[in-house]
């Protein structure tokens, strides 16, 4: 029985971790344990993704939020190090690129227990976002490298990952298993505005359950939250000012509000005239994809999920880790630039894209990870 230690602790690992822990407990030969850092606290944000997605309770909570990248990161590596000591893992399996992926990594690397990165070799190549540093720095300590798709290898090739003892795997990617697993327990979220429902219970070429009532309008949905836009004042207020102007002259622009983003607009007396509501849990989110005619984002995970459910996206970054939406022209790259970003929106509203589920592994990204976690090595 190979006993595995899991650690995750932001809201997109808990997606990611759903669909790997249900493939792990369709298999006989892996025990695995669950160690929740605690970096996203917020109920909105961490528990109802527990309830919502199935995922039992973490086995071990850290608690761990709150501070600068090294303070969080050192706590959280102190306390994991106690676990590791303590429950003996054969392997330590990270997600992604938070300061919970690091610190797991790091802890399992330094106590010789061998880690397993899902969504090595992305890169941005701006060493400016803490995302960037910690993906690096995971990838350099892990054995076993989940690449989700020929981009990603190709990056850690070039780093010189042929050289080292590391197996580099393409697997897929886990969130393209969890869009296609949840999407039929899609809901409307609270708070949605009710001049972009429908009457009749349908809209454009969406339809409900019996009697729901389903987004008639058009409307673009905006997320926003990287510190790279919310941290710089003049970033933000070019954002801000093109979703405003957006929602006003083309449709109407939705944002589920991150805290980091409204305190960073209070702080700059930025005022947002777009429609908000509350942050969303994932079947929320799915609905919202579902029912957009635009994405317009600076997430890294909306980008893909964009593409899951066919609509084009405008990254407000001026990077991405997901070359190939931008290169198929899924994705347009438009920074912070007001102008930019209004005149993709105008270009894409309502443009749909197809995935012939080769780009991200068709959903099987679980059963390709647990397998190669059986067999301990890449096959």
């Amino acid at each position: 029985m190979q006993r595995i230690l899991t650690i995750i602790g932001a809201r997109p690992q808990f997606i990611k971790a759903s669909v790997v822990s249900k493939a792990i407990q369709a298999q006989a030969g892996i025990e695995e344990t669950l160690l929740h850092t605690g970096q996203h606290f917020d109920a909105n944000m961490s528990d109802v993704f527990f309830d919502q997605l199935g995922i039992p309770r973490p086995d071990v909570q850290l608690d761990i939020h709150g501070g600068s990248h090294g303070a969080m990161t050192g706590r959280m590596l102190e306390q994991i190090e106690v676990v590791i000591l303590r429950e003996k893992p054969d392997r330590v399996l990270v997600y992604g690129d938070t300061n919970s992926t690091l610190a797991g990594a790091l802890a399992g690397a330094k106590l010789h227990v061998p880690v397993a990165h899902v969504e090595a070799g992305l890169r941005s190549f701006n060493m400016r976002m803490p995302e960037e540093i910690n993906r690096i720095l995971t990838d350099q300590v892990s054995d076993l490298l989940f690449c989700p798709t020929d981009t990603a290898v190709r990056n850690l090739e070039k780093e010189g990952f042929a050289d080292k003892p590391a197996q580099v795997l393409k697997v897929g990617d886990v969130m393209q298993d969890a869009a296609l697993f949840f999407a039929q327990r899609a809901v409307r979220p609270a708070g949605f505005p009710v001049e972009l429902l429908s009457t009749d219970g349908h809209g454009l070429s969406r339809t409900e359950g019996k009697g729901e009532k389903s987004a008639a309008n058009p409307f673009v949905l905006a997320t926003l939250h990287r510190a790279e836009n919310t941290d710089d004042p003049a970033r933000l207020a070019g954002i801000v000012s093109a979703l405003n102007s957006i929602h006003r002259d083309l449709a109407p622009v939705l944002l589920p509000l991150h805290p980091r983003t409204r305190g960073a607009m209070a702080r700059q007396g930025l005022e947002l005239l777009t429609h908000t509501i509350d942050p969303v849990g994932y079947f929320e989110m799915i609905w919202l994809l579902n029912h957009c005619d635009l994405v317009m984002t600076d997430s890294g995970g909306v980008q893909k999920e964009a593409f899951f459910f066919g609509k084009a996206c405008v990254t407000m970054r001026d990077q991405t880790e997901w070359v190939e939406l931008v290169e198929i022209g899924a994705n347009e790259l438009v920074g912070a630039d007001g102008e930019r970003i209004e005149q993709a929106a105008t270009r894409h509203l309502g443009r749909r894209v197809k995935d012939d589920g080769e780009l991200y592994g068709g959903g099987k990204a679980s059963e390709r990870i647990v397998g190669h976690l059986l067999q301990g090595v890449g096959a």
